[in-house]
């Protein structure tokens, strides 16, 4: 057989990635090297933070179900958090996606950088970079499992997105459950239920 040329990059969400030909050493990797510019690693992981904060909060306004954050940094460089949601019906799905946006891209001034499966409206993603959300129909999401997937992800407990909004700013951290309150499914303990 003849030898076959084998690309480094892989396809994923849209996005080729593959390995510039100018690889910084690791040894010149530090705080300067991050994906957005102009921000510290610090700043870049809390705001990736907060825009998933942000769309799990769209999605629970608009009732979505079973709203999970994922932790992706500790198992892939390429995104920072995944949202996972089930919605209803197709309507529902386009209203939590379309609340994201709105959200996102109006009020936090990020960019959306792709979406996939809208027209379909069994998986919707939005690609916000470092942040990906997955809006599901309940038969999907069970299908594709990816919370069973991706099950070394640490859970990010929601705040009480119950409370009246505030003007658009988002919970701070600091607000999150205590992890004993947070359930093993990622929905909240309320007292009284």
């Amino acid at each position: 057989m003849g030898e076959s040329v084998y690309n480094a990059g892989f396809f994923l969400l849209g996005r080729v990635y593959s390995p510039p030909n100018n690889l910084v050493p690791p040894e010149k990797i530090g705080p300067e090297i991050i994906s957005e510019p102009n921000l510290s690693a610090k700043q870049a992981a809390e705001r990736s933070l907060q825009l998933a904060l942000a769309a799990a909060r769209c999605a629970v306004e608009n009732r979505g179900q079973d709203v999970v954050i994922l932790d992706m940094r500790d198992i892939t460089p390429i995104f920072d958090y995944f949202v996972v949601v089930t919605g209803s019906s197709r309507r529902q799905l386009h209203a939590i996606s379309e609340e994201i946006d709105h959200t996102l891209e109006d009020e936090l001034d990020d960019q959306r950088m792709g979406i996939e499966g809208y027209n379909e409206s069994h998986w919707i993603l939005l690609d916000y970079g470092t942040v990906v959300i997955h809006l599901f129909d309940q038969e999907t999401r069970e299908y594709y499992a990816l919370e069973d997937f991706w099950n070394t992800a640490t859970r990010v407990p929601l705040p009480d997105v119950s409370l009246p909004n505030t003007g658009g700013s988002l919970p701070n951290t600091g607000e999150l459950l205590p992890e004993g309150d947070q359930k093993t499914d990622g929905s909240q303990e309320t007292d009284g239920e």
